[in-house]
């Protein structure tokens, strides 16, 4: 299970000198969460589309954790300097899949910040149970 919290990584953007254009968050890149989890995004295609994998440091499985592929999209980055995106993870040790939605943003000392929220789904045998499979 991934956990809710910001992914950062510092000193991918330009400096923050008044002559320089507004500082732009790019999601392409690796990027690591305060608990140790970590994902990589590839390149953002000129429709917003991307891939990559994401390596959670923490899970309520008992399974061996493995990357996991992901898919996703974010509002094209000529248009909005701090763009909202989505994305997918199917996990590859689990039976669960997760969604991401978030903004890339520019701190204050220019570091790229991605601030998401998550919905997990887990598998169920019974629709009787389906009250617990999203978390």
């Amino acid at each position: 299970v991934p956990t809710p919290a910001a992914l950062s990584v510092p000193g991918l953007c330009c400096s923050t000198n008044t002559e320089s254009p507004p500082l732009q968050c790019v999601l392409t890149g690796r990027w690591m969460n305060d608990l140790g989890s970590n994902m990589t995004i590839g390149a953002v295609n000129g429709e917003g589309n991307f891939a990559g994998s994401y390596h959670t440091a923490v899970t309520a499985t008992t399974n061996e954790i493995r990357k996991s592929p992901l898919q996703g999209s974010q509002h094209h980055i000529n248009q909005k300097s701090q763009p909202t995106f989505g994305f997918t993870v199917n996990w590859s040790f689990s039976d669960s899949i997760t969604v991401f939605t978030g903004q890339c943003f520019v701190d204050e000392e220019g570091n790229e910040v991605l601030k998401t929220m998550w919905l997990l789904r887990s598998h169920e045998d019974n629709i009787k149970n389906d009250w617990k499979a999203t978390r």
